[in-house]
């Protein structure tokens, strides 16, 4: 029999019992509910609403129940709708009538949305530290790399000459900012919403202030039709993840094009690429392509959250059950991509060999030599348009800057002296920008350090 059956005359038709049941969904927050039915039962012993023994055994019966599913020892079943109710069932049925008295002053909405907010807590700390763990893995790869050469590419031409080391930290930079806004999120997440009811409170002098403490929060909801009819924290965490999966995706598409012949940049470990079912040469990137491809789901969870709760009227409506499979499944699609790149990344081999010739190709020094010519007094749309036709002459002769004769050169423009050379060099081009952001390994170093101690300072944080 259900637990709200009372004014019903007839038993729910099956197919509305597997339509309204959410339990295949929603059974991953048992630890979360139990945590806030011990809090609420705490609370309405302390009040007096339940005397302390009733409080004690609805208490240890919760616990029970944990270690019970833990141990595999308990089922849950659909015709007990969702999670809520599948405890308060074995509560019910572990320790007798007393039982029944858990769900005093408390309803479902504001359960669910306790549920929900305990649950995403707790995920948001988990990809917080996964974060991290990549940005270390992108910090020790830079450490490494200060002084290796790249083409530094737009509308994927090459452009200028930077290092791998400036080109990685640029991804540390964009997780940077994921992180900030994760905190964020965890800030308009740390609500308590137990002691809003169905949507207007309860007549029963409960102590929201104490179930705060109990379970941690920040603050408690100032409104009980806004607390159980808010998602908007979980439409901002499917929103920040997917801004973290379009830059995990970005990376991705980077390492993908990186490891093909053509570019050779970068050789994966065998241990995190695939084959080919007919090709026995093939050595496929599968895991990044994957990450690029799951970001598309995420984008979808963040849709569906967002068209869920468009034209919703105050306050819960049972729409919002389809949260949870969305928001989960943002969760676990970004934990699953963090957790793959990084040992993906840690252990390639970066060809900085290969990086540096392509850097030396391509005319990434020809800014400089528009730069050279400027610090000779040209003006520097003069200066453009000499080395544009420097280029020309240099792509109908085969040859790069560097091998064009000072004669040619001086045909040019009488300015450029024999000093030019050691100007254009690549890795001067690069030790030039010394700019606060820049790519000159001496700055880039500096950014290496401050990148590490803020990462300390994080890591820190996330310890407590």
């Amino acid at each position: 029999m259900k637990l709200w059956s009372g004014r019903f005359t007839k038993a729910s038709d099956k197919l509305t019992e597997d339509f309204n049941a959410s339990i295949a969904v929603d059974q991953r927050m048992y630890r979360q509910d139990i945590a806030g039915s011990i809090a609420h039962a705490t609370m309405l012993a302390r009040q007096g609403i339940l005397t302390p023994e009733e409080g004690d055994l609805i208490v240890t019966g919760l616990k029970e129940i944990q270690q019970e599913l833990e141990e595999g020892k308990l089922e849950f079943t659909v015709e007990a709708e969702d999670v809520h109710m599948n405890i308060e069932t074995f509560l019910i049925r572990k320790i007798g009538e007393v039982g029944k008295k858990l769900h005093t002053a408390r309803s479902r909405n504001d359960q669910v949305a306790l549920d929900v907010r305990l649950y995403l807590r707790d995920e948001i700390q988990a990809v917080r530290n996964l974060i991290i763990d990549l940005q270390q893995v992108i910090l020790d790869l830079a450490s490494k790399h200060r002084q290796s050469i790249m083409p530094g590419y737009t509308h994927l031409q090459k452009a200028q000459p930077v290092t791998l080391a400036h080109h990685l930290m640029a991804y540390f930079e964009m997780l940077r900012r994921d992180l900030g806004r994760l905190d964020d999120c965890f800030k308009r997440t740390n609500s308590m919403p137990l002691g809003s009811g169905a949507l207007a409170g309860t007549g029963f002098p409960l102590d929201r202030e104490l179930v705060k403490e109990k379970l941690g929060f920040e603050e408690i909801t100032r409104n009980s039709l806004d607390a159980v009819s808010d998602r908007d924290f979980a439409v901002e965490f499917a929103g920040l993840a997917s801004i973290l999966m379009m830059h995990l995706s970005r990376f991705a598409e980077e390492i993908i094009l990186w490891s093909t012949e053509e570019f050779g940049f970068v050789e994966l470990d065998d241990a995190f690429s695939t084959g080919s079912s007919i090709m026995p040469q093939k050595k496929n990137p599968d895991l990044a392509e994957l990450v690029r491809g799951k970001t598309g789901r995420v984008y979808g969870d963040l849709i569906t959250l967002l068209t869920l709760m468009k034209s919703l009227p105050l306050a819960y409506n049972k729409d919002m059950q389809e949260d949870k499979e969305a928001l989960f499944d943002a969760v676990d699609t970004v934990k699953k991509s963090l957790m793959v790149l990084a040992p993906m990344l840690s252990s390639a081999k970066f060809r900085t060999d290969r990086m540096a010739s392509a850097a030396r190709g391509g005319f990434t020094n020809a800014t400089d030599l528009a730069d050279y010519l400027v610090n000779k007094g040209l003006p520097f749309r003069d200066a453009h348009a000499v080395v544009g036709r420097a280029v020309l002459y240099c792509i109908q002769k085969g040859i790069s800057l560097e091998e064009v004769d000072l004669a040619t050169y001086r045909d040019f423009t009488p300015l450029i002296e024999k000093d030019v050379y050691p100007y254009i060099d690549v890795l001067q081009c690069v030790i030039r920008r010394q700019l606060p952001g820049g790519p000159a390994p001496d700055t880039v170093e500096q950014a290496i350090k401050e990148a590490g101690e803020w990462l300390r300072r994080v890591k820190n944080v996330s310890a407590e």
